[in-house]
């Protein structure tokens, strides 16, 4: 059975806010971002950007790497169950130009 992409919103609401007992709204206001810019994180609908995953990186004590790893994990995982993976396993390997 398929498992089901974990979005980084996800890690960030359990592995991080939940365990230090913060609000999306408070580490909003401690990073200087609006409030809504991480509840739409948490809530799958929007993905880490690069800026966003320095800031979580300095306040969460991460790298921003950690953070923009999780959504390219997320993102490669959505594509695999997509059209376009069913697609690519039809696509040969370009040859050299002869």
């Amino acid at each position: 059975m398929a498992r089901t992409p974990m979005h980084p919103g996800e890690m960030l609401k359990e592995g991080f806010l939940d365990e230090l007992g913060l609000s999306a709204t408070s580490l909003a206001r401690h990073i200087g971002v609006p409030a809504n810019r991480l509840t739409s994180i948490i809530a799958g609908k929007r993905g880490i950007t690069g800026e966003t995953a320095i800031l979580l990186g300095k306040a969460l004590g991460t790298t921003p790497e950690f953070w923009l790893n999780l959504q390219k994990t997320y993102e490669l995982d959505v594509a695999a169950t997509s059209d376009v993976a069913k697609k690519a396993r039809s696509i040969r390997p370009v040859a050299p130009a002869a």
